[in-house]
């Protein structure tokens, strides 16, 4: 199976869109700061456009201090932390200097399950230790510090992805989850998951938070 910066060669120019649902079906690898190994399938990803181009990408306004990873090279980790208590990551695609990533929102967890457990212990069977953004970074082991991490291989790198395409029918799309405005609409049916997989996370339209 082919790297992710193998896979991003070969979609060189491609847009997030056209990436996201290149990468289900691919394994991600963690090795978390307790030394723990966790490999999770990825069976739900959202796609990001650029500065100027999708009006629900953090990277919509420009480069910041928040999103400088979104404007980096590709094939790096862009980890950030939302609702004061939630960490979420994002692989960066596509150019350098363009803001785009693929939101990683759900998986299977293959290997390292009893570390995974234990770090979501809130997890009512398996199919949930990572289905949702924060619940995959989470059973992972990914904190807002490895913001602008390489995946590279592992071992010898913390962070490892492996290729695996499936099959097109296999794979459906629709609006991205909980993105409000414009960049929750049907414009922008940029969420991609696999048909009939339980790790998928339900799908929810943004609602406005209570003040």
């Amino acid at each position: 199976m082919a790297g992710l910066h193998e896979l991003l060669a070969e979609l060189d120019g491609a847009e997030a869109a056209t990436i996201a649902p290149r990468l289900l079906g691919g394994v991600l690898s963690v090795v978390g700061a307790d030394g723990a190994l966790v490999r999770l399938r990825l069976t739900e990803v959202e796609a990001y456009g650029g500065a100027g181009v999708d009006p629900g990408a953090h990277s919509f306004r420009g480069p910041t201090r928040r999103n400088a990873t979104m404007f980096g090279p590709p094939g790096r980790l862009y980890v950030y932390f939302t609702y004061g208590m939630h960490v979420c990551a994002n692989i960066v695609v596509g150019a350098e200097g363009v803001g785009t990533g693929v939101l990683l929102r759900a998986g299977e967890v293959v290997e390292g399950l009893e570390a995974a457990r234990a770090r979501r212990l809130g997890a009512r069977d398996d199919s949930e230790l990572a289905r949702g953004p924060a619940r995959l970074t989470r059973a992972l082991g990914i904190v807002l510090g490895d913001d602008g991490a390489r995946i590279g291989q592992v071992p010898p790198d913390r962070f490892g992805f492996e290729a695996a395409p499936v099959p097109p029918q296999r794979i459906a799309n629709g609006p991205r989850t909980g993105v409000s405005g414009p960049g929750g609409s049907d414009a922008f049916p940029w969420r991609f998951w696999l048909v009939g997989d339980p790790t998928v996370s339900p799908y929810r339209a943004h609602r406005p938070r209570a003040r």
